[in-house]
């Protein structure tokens, strides 16, 4: 299992950093021109997220093996998502490097790094391949996520597509995100004892970790994008607010403060 799970792994660092070089080719909309960089890095982040959260969704809808017995039952191809996740983690990470500081990098680089080490265990020992599947759901509300951050580049907020995007953001994030996670540390719980004590701590760091992002992610999103963007009164002599302000026809014109995001 290692040597085509390594294989398809450094496939996939290829693949993405292509994407990334062959983004550059293409323009930029004028609107997130400033930031040009973030702009290709999301678009190929939503590439990724696209590609794993759908194939976890239809491999455990055509495969429920996977779920049933996440240490052992799983078919080939899981394996290659697996690894193709793994690859666009470590692509992500060195684009980061490479682009930004490590004071600016550094929360996003200690995620890749949990989320590579707990999927790397299943391409080197071929087992846990149907728990890292179940992991890749996670994706699907990464999707949400990415579309969410590429409107804002794109000074798309606020408008209908946006809250649209956002309220999808906050659906898929409690029914793809939460719940997954939730699975997955009752499984490990009830399954302690089939499963390595080094393998144990470094899944449940890994599902505390990405629990307690996807929960803040979740509620700033929620006050920036619903709470803050309701109708209020009229303020008199139009004064600003914190987080919202009004621009010259009266329309509130509402800020963006969360700015953790999350790549898994």
């Amino acid at each position: 299992m290692a040597p085509s799970g390594l294989l398809v792994t450094g496939a996939s660092f290829a693949a993405f950093r292509g994407l990334h070089w062959g983004l550059q080719l293409l323009p930029t909309p004028g609107s997130a021109a400033q930031d040009r960089w973030k702009w290709r890095n999301i678009c190929v982040s939503l590439v990724h997220s696209l590609l794993t959260g759908v194939g976890a969704l239809l491999g455990l809808s055509l495969y429920p093996q996977m779920a049933a017995d996440p240490i052992h039952g799983h078919p080939p191809w899981a394996l290659v998502l697996v690894a193709i996740s793994v690859g666009y983690f470590l692509a992500d990470g060195a684009d980061m490097l490479w682009n930004q500081t490590l004071g600016q990098a550094w929360e996003l680089l200690c995620h890749h790094l949990v989320v590579v080490s707990c999927l790397s265990t299943a391409i080197l020992s071929g087992h846990y391949v149907g728990f890292s599947v179940v992991s890749l759901l996670l994706e699907l509300n990464s999707t949400c996520l990415h579309l969410r951050k590429l409107l804002l580049l794109s000074r798309q907020a606020p408008s209908l597509a946006f809250s649209v995007t956002s309220w999808a953001t906050l659906a898929t994030l409690a029914l793809f995100r939460l719940v997954p996670l939730g699975w997955m540390s009752l499984w490990l719980i009830r399954q302690h004892h089939q499963v390595p004590i080094a393998l144990v701590i470094l899944g449940g760091t890994g599902l505390v970790t990405v629990g307690a992002t996807s929960i803040t992610l979740g509620v700033r999103i929620l006050v920036s994008d619903v709470l803050r963007s309701r109708p209020r009164p009229p303020i008199p002599e139009h004064k600003e607010t914190k987080g919202t302000r009004t621009c010259c026809d009266g329309e509130p014109v509402t800020r963006d403060d969360s700015t953790l995001s999350l790549k898994d």
